[in-house]
């Protein structure tokens, strides 16, 4: 009986190639290899870097302009300066790349209408507010009165799932009207229908396209020679006003430099794509050749010389304008490469060197016959017997043992092991008592090997079909036939089914603290919003279990579990260890911030607590009042003297105490008198329905004022929406935390959210 494997492999390699034309086809329509694919173009950019014609020119909204001209955003008598320098200086035509909707004071309305209407060169941006590449919508254009003396083109961008804008539309349509895209515009391109898009040729340097402060041009600074007859388009480069994008191999710039390149890709020739399809086709041919040739050194030319030519051809492609999606195609290679690579493989190293036989790691490697029965038989004194033997002529023994146990069965693989182990699968449902009763009883005779009579010693062993894995499964079916060989029985058998599974899994408690040890546990921060001052100010630590195998699980099962069977310690610990070095770090940055940890009311009966915490306080020289410890479980603190005395200790040592959770426990006057909190956290059950629920409203309300008359600050926690947290700034809540403010993130992503608020301040 031969294996699937052999089978498989005595096909016709046009199965195979079919399954790899369907893999590929699947591949390339679900754009699977997208990133791949952005990260080899941008490689294959870096080989071919061009500088843009000098045409274009930006004019950069900059942190030096916003510093010194004015606050962002601009008010539009600022523009309209700049129309009139521009225009004065001879601008060919200037493009505002900021969108002007409805009106904002009359003053600084009329000053931009009557630069448009003097420099009668200008071009308004038409962009959707989310910045979708579908059809515009009705109200996005600019306001009206600046609309009769500019013309109008679209600014809006194509981006993929890694925010980046490979492709940029030639035109898109809006209130029966299709506007021509900035790029298309700056480039001269005949006009496109809605919808249609072309490849942005990123090789093209933006650091090359000569670009000005808009504070140098508004003072006068930039002489009129460089920007007479050019386009001129203006547009912020600075992360105040969010309207920045990645560039690919150049990394993050104002949006406005997109335009520009996708203007100077139209510059040089309209770019045609492709797509993937015909370097698809080029791979599949030559997988069906590889597959064909017999000669290993002839597929590995084949194979070896092709993949460079896919992954660099195409840069001399794009440099003529032509692209083309080259990750099926690489991906059709890597199967057909691989699948040879594994027949090599499987050939070389899957047969018994003495026998020809496949040997024990084949059997490892074989997916048939699962559900059946292994046998082994092992030959107890095969050593001695080949020790014995004249040169050479151990092959002679093993063929005249395969010969006898493949009696009554010539269609059967058999694999040899060294030592003297064979081994074969049979049918369960077989009658493995007799078969294997007549197979001992054949070697009861002595084999002749070179004229010698040599009596061998046989035991059988059987496992019979489970799910296990196959070198278990040997390793049973080996262990009795050794056993039947101890006890003088023929053979054996092994049944896993009586045998407890030996891979028991652990409960979620017994590997929490293993866990926390190999960094499976890890700390992500809740950034917590000074209502006051709109700055992020603190966060809270919380945290997160990444299991290996389950992934993710859900914090609200283990740290309960944890509590409940008081295996809180050393994880609350690990995150007070964490949160206290991040926010030392932080602090000595120069920023002015407080981490909050939760701490369950069953270590405050722990006397070494305050100890650890004084000490990690002191070793990270972090101010106590920086640290605030919120307290969970509260129902156990209502008479527990010793849990009270041991706040009143973390008080005394500066550490600030939070009552996390208020409204949903023992929210009672007597229960806030009790504790010596400085903070109240509202139950984000309140806040979330505080603008559509009275009740709610009264109750945030109240909680506020009560607080405050008792000189505690206050958090609301659960804040999503724009709406609810003005309310809470018009209640004076002093803090507010929520995914509007910022979801759980690494500490990494919170210091690059500090760094961007402080520079936005400084701005």
């Amino acid at each position: 009986m031969r294996s699937r494997e052999e089978k498989t492999a005595a096909r016709s390699p046009s199965w195979l190639l079919l399954c790899t034309a369907i893999a590929g086809l699947i591949f390339g329509l679900i754009e699977f290899g997208e990133p791949l694919e952005d990260v080899l173009r941008t490689l294959r950019n870096q080989t071919h870097v061009n500088k843009a014609s000098g045409d274009i020119v930006i004019v950069k909204i900059d942190d030096p302009s916003i510093r010194e001209v004015a606050d962002w955003p601009w008010p539009r008598s600022q523009y309209a300066r700049l129309a009139d320098d521009l225009t004065a200086a001879g601008a060919r035509r200037i493009f505002f790349s900021t969108p002007f909707y409805g009106p904002t004071t009359a003053r600084d309305d009329q000053a931009l209408a009557g630069a448009l209407e003097r420099s009668n060169r200008a071009v308004l941006a038409v962009k959707t507010r989310s910045g979708s590449s579908a059809s515009l919508q009705s109200g996005a254009l600019p306001f009206e009165p600046f609309r009769k003396h500019a013309q109008l083109g679209s600014t809006s961008l194509r981006y993929n799932f890694r925010y980046m804008a490979w492709k940029m539309p030639y035109a898109l349509s809006v209130e029966d009207r299709v506007l021509p895209s900035f790029s298309a515009l700056l480039a001269g391109s005949p006009q496109s229908s809605n919808g249609d898009a072309f490849i942005v040729d990123y090789s093209i340097d933006p650091n090359s396209i000569p670009s000005y402060s808009a504070r140098s041009v508004l003072s006068g600074r930039v002489p009129a020679s460089l920007l007479r007859g050019k386009d001129v388009v203006i547009g912020p480069t600075t992360a105040a006003a969010a309207d920045m994008s990645y560039v690919p191999g150049f990394g993050e710039m104002g949006s406005v430099y997109l335009h520009a390149l996708g203007a100077e890709t139209l510059k040089a020739g309209r770019p045609i794509y492709v797509g993937w399809v015909p370097l698809y086709l080029v791979a599949m041919i030559v997988a069906a050749l590889a597959l064909r040739i017999r000669r290993r050194g002839g597929r590995i030319l084949l194979i070896g010389g092709v993949t460079p030519i896919l992954l660099l051809g195409p840069a001399f492609l794009e440099a003529s304008g032509i692209y083309a999606d080259i990750t099926p195609a690489l991906f059709v290679i890597a199967i057909v490469s691989s699948v040879i690579a594994w027949r090599q493989y499987r050939q070389s190293g899957m047969l018994n060197a003495i026998s020809g036989l496949p040997n024990l790691t084949a059997l490892q490697a074989h997916r048939a016959a699962r559900d059946h029965a292994l046998v082994v038989a092992r030959i107890l004194n095969y050593a001695e017997i080949v020790a014995a033997l004249p040169v050479d002529n151990e092959k002679q023994l093993v063929e005249q043992i395969v010969g006898r146990l493949s009696l009554g069965s010539k269609d059967r693989t058999f694999y040899h092991g060294d030592g003297g182990i064979f081994v074969w699968f049979q049918q369960s449902q077989e009658p493995f008592g007799h078969h294997i009763d007549a197979l001992y009883a054949l070697f009861r005779n002595p084999v002749r090997i070179a004229g010698l009579p040599i009596d061998i010693a046989i035991s059988f062993g059987v496992e019979m079909g489970s799910g296990r894995s196959l070198a278990n499964r040997l390793a049973s079916a080996t262990v009795a036939a050794e056993e039947a060989a101890h006890d003088g029985l023929k053979w054996k058998y092994h049944d896993p089914g009586t045998i407890e599974d030996a891979s028991w899994k652990l409960s979620m408690l017994s590997q929490l603290d293993t866990a926390i040890d190999k960094g499976e546990v890890w700390i992500a921060f809740q950034p917590q919003l000074d209502l006051k001052t709109r700055r992020i100010t603190g966060a809270e630590a919380l945290a997160r279990w990444t299991h290996p195998e389950k992934g993710p699980i859900a914090a609200s099962e283990f740290v309960a579990a944890a509590e409940q069977h008081d295996r809180i310690g050393k994880l609350t610990d690990f995150v007070l260890e964490k949160a206290v070095t991040a926010a030392a770090e932080i602090n000595q940055r120069g920023h002015d911030f407080g981490v909050a940890v939760n701490l369950s009311a069953r270590l405050l009966s722990d006397r070494q607590f305050t100890m650890r915490v004084a000490a990690l306080l002191a070793r990270h020289g972090l101010d106590p009042k920086k640290l605030t410890l919120e307290l969970t479980e509260t129902i156990e603190l209502a008479d527990g003297g010793e849990a009270l005395a041991m706040l009143s200790r973390l008080r005394e040592l500066g550490v600030e105490i939070s009552i996390d959770d208020y409204g949903t426990g023992l929210s009672t006057l007597d229960y806030l008198k009790k504790i010596p909190a400085n903070e109240i956290k509202i139950d984000q059950s309140f806040v979330k329905a505080l603008c559509n629920n009275r009740s709610d409203r009264l109750m945030v309300q109240s909680t506020i004022g009560l607080a405050h008359s008792l000189d505690r600050r206050v958090v609301a926690e659960g804040v999503e929406e724009a709406e609810t947290l003005d309310t809470l700034a018009e209640m004076e809540c002093d803090l507010a935390q929520g995914y509007l403010i910022g979801r759980p993130m690494s500490l990494e992503s919170l210091m690059k959210r500090i760094k961007a608020d402080s520079r936005r301040r400084v701005a």
